[in-house]
């Protein structure tokens, strides 16, 4: 059977949201990650996490069930360390704003890590570190004043935890934009670097892309015109999907990453009509309605991504298109 894996030579996965729940595997994740290894398929799991190391993480998959090598994994860190290393060479000291996970990535690229502005770095590499102190952002910025070229691993600007939303790289990298009143390049998603850089550990050719978030994940695809696989298992639902703007659609929505083992669904356009498998949605009078409730998971899928394609197509030519309707009727299938 043919199965919407089989047009990619390789799929890359973000990991919170998409393969775990923090501690936890995504139901049917570790079997479905099984299922595309035995078909072949060339596997990355990309990070925007700069604080873990590839060693770490590969072992958090393991425990979950999931086979994965240090060298399936790529993180932020690892991408901007490459990045540092193709522009300054061998042995140039940069001064590290982070914690381990940084450090280790820029040993591995032949990097000298500092940790004073006094050490005359000629960058500065800013990533998450749970030990992150006042002084660290003091040198970063005493450094970047000074002309050391400034690279952020990610600009998260918030991180999800067991105990609530707390502030994420982006949000230290805020406190040093403050005081330097520069951008600095970053090398997380949605920006290139990353997946770039995980494209050529695959030799990939024509991957996709599996994400739970439009901003980072969708948007970052779609910035190395990569195909995309939005899953609900994660931090976004129907409606984000639904106010989806351009460059942050995917190309293919599932329930979970298992949805690359099922054969492809197109949706059928028909002016203001759209059908997908055996749901239908509306466009009438600015608002989105469905022909029939959902009644499975299946069906209320195919509404849900019928009427985004609806929606995305109003929103295009200026029109209004209220999702209300939609979301009360999928509302009622807690599965989405």
């Amino acid at each position: 059977m043919e199965a919407l894996i089989d047009a990619y030579d390789a799929a890359l996965f973000d990991l919170d949201g998409v393969v775990y729940l923090g501690p936890e595997p995504v139901p049917g994740a570790p079997g479905g990650l099984k299922r595309l290894r035995e078909r072949g398929v060339r596997i990355g799991y990309v990070t925007n996490n700069a604080a873990r190391t590839p060693e770490v993480v590969a072992e958090h998959l393991r425990e979950l069930g999931i086979e994965a090598t240090t060298e399936d994994v790529v993180t932020s860190a690892q991408a901007g360390a490459r990045l540092l290393a193709d522009r300054f060479g061998a042995g140039a000291r940069i001064l590290v704003v982070g914690g381990i996970g940084v450090e280790v990535a820029l040993a591995e690229a032949g990097l000298v890590a500092v940790r004073s502005a006094d050490d005359d770095p000629i960058a500065v590499i800013q990533g998450y570190g749970t030990d992150l102190t006042w002084n660290q952002l003091n040198e970063a910025a005493i450094a970047i004043q000074r002309g050391a070229y400034w690279l952020a691993t990610n600009t998260d600007p918030t991180r999800p935890t067991d105990r609530g939303i707390v502030p994420g790289n982006g949000a230290a990298v805020a406190a040093v934009r403050t005081a330097v009143g520069v951008e600095p390049e970053v090398a997380g998603k949605p920006y290139p670097p990353l997946i770039t850089e995980t494209l050529r550990r695959l030799g990939a050719a024509r991957a996709i892309f599996v994400g739970d978030r439009f901003d980072t994940d969708i948007a970052g695809a779609e910035a190395v015109g990569l195909d995309s696989l939005f899953v609900l298992s994660g931090s976004c639902g129907p409606a984000e999907l639904l106010a989806a703007g351009p460059g942050e659609r995917p190309t293919h929505v599932g329930l979970d990453l298992a949805a690359l083992l099922d054969p492809p669904r197109p949706v059928q356009r028909d002016g203001d009509q759209a059908r997908r498998g055996r749901s239908t949605a509306r466009l009438r009078d600015g608002r989105l309605s469905l022909d029939e409730a959902p009644e499975d998971q299946v069906s209320a899928l195919d509404a849900l991504v019928a009427a985004a394609d609806l929606a995305w197509s109003a929103a295009d030519r200026g029109l209004p298109a209220d999702p209300a309707d939609v979301l009360s009727a999928l509302g009622r299938l807690p599965a989405l």
